[in-house]
């Protein structure tokens, strides 16, 4: 039954430059864009201070990674949260279960996590300049002797690490300017260490953006209690970037985001938003909207005094209620029924899988990460023509920093995007060759590594520079263009991956004898500190 058409003017980008085709990321007319805080979705109209990108991790569309902060906007007459509610008795009563994996952490790749994705350590990290290095081969934490891992978690974007414990413990480590890993402080954590605000709650999952985290807990095994703690400086629950701004309890550090609807069972985030999914298959997003990422048909973007360009950003959760696809004709079609059943995030971009195996996409468009197919920025969640045939459905989805994955229903990996921004890219979605035949359990994407976990190994290939995230060892290749297996790990059983802007995270299998000798023969890591 063909679907319904809808007005082309509803679901058309704005005329403010998006939706030109260009091979990388947009230059700014002026000075450096600043993001605008939106009162009416705020219970309070006051700001959260500057949230400038001053990591030095890129930000597609901020070349030279600029400063970006955001301020105070002024009040607006009525303005008042507009907040997700849902009646108790309306509620699903939804078990959450964490991730069934069971194992020994392994880490690779960069650990000075101040200098990460900058030419040096900004001079209020000094201390720190010296510390930190490039493993370049698989290693053991040592002050995780007898702790078993369930799931490991980074993002991208992300210069910080969390992982889950058997007993739904959080713990999180790297970089902290932002407060993003919840302990209280700003200060720089070498190697895990417990999340003692969070440790009389079961943590099921969790997501890292550039400077932020969020955490899902619950009881596992009985009736949910449901909430999302949000460390660092996402819009909606962070905190100002200046010493004075910073709360004063340790508590304050991990707030709960502003939502009462349907049980949340998953999250992902980008680089500067989230996206928080609920039993039903309602999809919701917040942060900053620049070029579309949050799916509610707008950029955010306005022009403010002296010319300067701000962005209204979404402080409280918002549903994502359009999806579209467009015809070879260019005709704009509503798609109804979406029940979505995944999300995962990049940079600035965002998928998402249905309970129809589809696929859609939508936010910046550079590089073809989008995979319609063209490098235009979609406002709302676009519908990627290759999985929406018969037998041709995804399984699995996963997003890089400017790159996309999709597992099919029948095992092939399809990519699209760019790796390696120097080169050509794929502007729709591929068959990844190298991994034809391969059962593909768990895959991550650094800022331009890729690291898989397929059948009896690990699979990771990445152009250079690398920092050790593929984990070849010592005195091996750095880099690869085509897929290689990690030798280091030859007899190692991985879990789950996870990948950092260039570090690597495995969750490497413990059960047999034979298992615990073969981690037991790899080095130990204990990082030195101040």
């Amino acid at each position: 039954m063909p679907r319904k058409k809808a007005a082309a003017a509803a679901w058309e980008e704005p005329s403010s430059g998006n939706g030109t085709a260009r091979a990388g990321p947009r230059k700014r007319g002026g000075p450096a864009g600043r993001k605008r805080e939106r009162p009416e979705r705020c219970s309070s109209s006051s700001g959260s201070g500057s949230s400038g990108d001053e990591d030095g991790l890129e930000l597609d569309g901020a070349p030279g990674g600029g400063k970006r902060a955001a301020r105070p906007a002024a009040p607006k007459a009525g303005g008042a949260a507009v907040v997700i509610t849902e009646p108790e008795h309306t509620k699903e009563r939804v078990k959450l279960e964490g991730s069934k994996c069971k194992g020994q952490l392994l880490i690779f790749g960069a650990t000075n996590w101040d200098l990460i994705g900058r030419k040096e350590v900004p001079k209020q990290q000094a201390a720190y300049r010296n510390l930190g290095q490039n493993l370049w081969g698989p290693h053991r934490y040592g002050c995780l002797s007898g702790v078993r891992v369930r799931t490991v978690v980074s993002g991208s974007c992300a210069a910080h690490s969390l992982l889950i414990t058997t007993e739904g413990k959080l713990w999180s480590w790297g970089r902290n300017e932002k407060g993003q890993l919840g302990h209280g402080d700003t200060k720089r954590v070498e190697a895990p260490r417990l999340i003692e605000g969070l440790s009389h709650e079961v943590i099921v999952s969790a997501a890292c953006g550039r400077n932020h985290t969020l955490a899902l807990t619950g009881k596992e095994g009985q009736e949910a209690s449901w909430s999302t703690s949000g460390a660092g400086v996402e819009l909606p629950c962070g905190f100002g970037h200046n010493q004075k701004d910073a709360p004063e309890s340790p508590g304050e550090w991990l707030p709960s985001i502003m939502y009462n609807g349907q049980p949340i069972t998953k999250m992902a985030c980008g680089a500067e938003f989230s996206m928080i999914m609920d039993c039903k298959g309602n999809l919701y997003s917040f942060g900053c909207p620049e070029y579309g990422q949050l799916g509610h048909n707008s950029d955010g973007k306005f022009i403010a005094r002296a010319q300067r360009i701000e962005y209204d950003c979404e402080l409280v959760p918002r549903r994502v209620a359009i999806f579209i696809e467009k015809t070879k004709d260019g005709q704009i079609l509503p798609v109804p029924n979406v029940v979505v059943r995944d999300v995962a995030c990049g940079a600035n971009h965002t998928l998402v899988l249905d309970s129809q195996k589809r696929v859609f996409s939508w936010g910046f468009g550079g590089y073809g990460r989008l995979g319609h197919a063209e490098q235009k920025d979609e406002m709302v969640p676009r519908l990627v023509k290759l999985f929406d045939f018969p037998g041709r459905g995804a399984s699995q989805i996963y997003a890089g920093y400017t790159c996309s994955f999709a597992v099919s229903e029948v095992g092939g990996l399809f990519f699209w995007g760019a790796t390696n921004t120097s080169r050509e890219s794929t502007m729709y979605p591929k068959a990844v060759q190298d991994l034809c035949g391969w059962r593909i359990r768990s895959l991550a994407c650094g800022k331009s590594s890729i690291l898989v976990a397929a059948d009896e190994s690990t699979i990771s290939w990445g152009p250079s520079p690398t920092f050790g995230e593929l984990g070849y060892g010592d005195h091996k290749p750095k880099s690869s263009t085509a897929a290689q297996e990690v030798k280091t790990l030859d007899g190692v059983f991985t879990e789950q991956v996870a990948m950092g802007y260039s570090h690597s995270l495995v969750i490497a299998r413990d059960e047999s004898e034979t298992e615990k000798e073969k981690i037991k023969k790899l080095p130990e890591y204990n990082p030195r500190t101040l």
